[in-house]
């Protein structure tokens, strides 16, 4: 069954840059997965349910006004989980909004840990790695706003790949 994520995109120029970050921390799922702040992980969801799930993600998106982010220093889920991430410092709210509404309508997914909004920067690698991340992004700092959340499609070969895009505020 086809995997699909929600996630807030972060934009370009500071996409690239995290990506070139996570890329020389040694992640292998770099080129895979773009930067983003998650808001549905991937889930598989029927072909029969697609259509009410983009139904459902229109009506949540249209009622959500864009909002400013501002991504702040690094943190980690360490010893918990071997992730190490750059820090949402402002927009947390609207995130957790999207997050639970999506997660309201015909798809549900039970998470494996409280929600968080952050952007993965280094996963599943080795300590030093992940000391790097942490310690290599730590005054990373970029503000921008959020006019729309995106629809992954998460195929077999682990890529992330944007297939719908949905405004904020209608």
């Amino acid at each position: 069954m086809p995997h699909h994520g929600v996630a807030v995109t972060v934009p370009e120029p500071w996409s690239t840059t995290l990506q070139e970050a996570r890329e020389d921390f040694g992640d292998p799922m770099a080129s895979a997965i773009p930067p983003h702040v998650t808001l549905l992980p991937p889930t598989a969801i029927a072909d029969d349910v697609m259509g009410s799930f983009l139904e459902h993600l229109r009506g949540v998106t249209a009622t959500v006004d864009p909002f400013e982010m501002v991504l702040s220093g690094t943190g980690t889920f360490r010893p918990i989980s071997p992730v190490v991430f750059v820090q949402v410092s402002r927009g947390i709210g609207p995130c957790e909004g999207l997050e639970r509404a999506v997660r309201s309508g015909p798809v549900e997914r039970v998470l494996d840990f409280p929600y968080h909004p952050h952007v993965t920067v280094a996963h599943h690698l080795g300590e030093d790695a992940l000391d790097r991340a942490f310690e290599g992004l730590a005054d990373f700092r970029c503000r921008f706003p959020v006019t729309s959340v995106e629809l992954y499609h998460h195929d077999e070969d682990g890529v992330w790949r944007v297939i719908d895009s949905f405004p904020l505020g209608g």
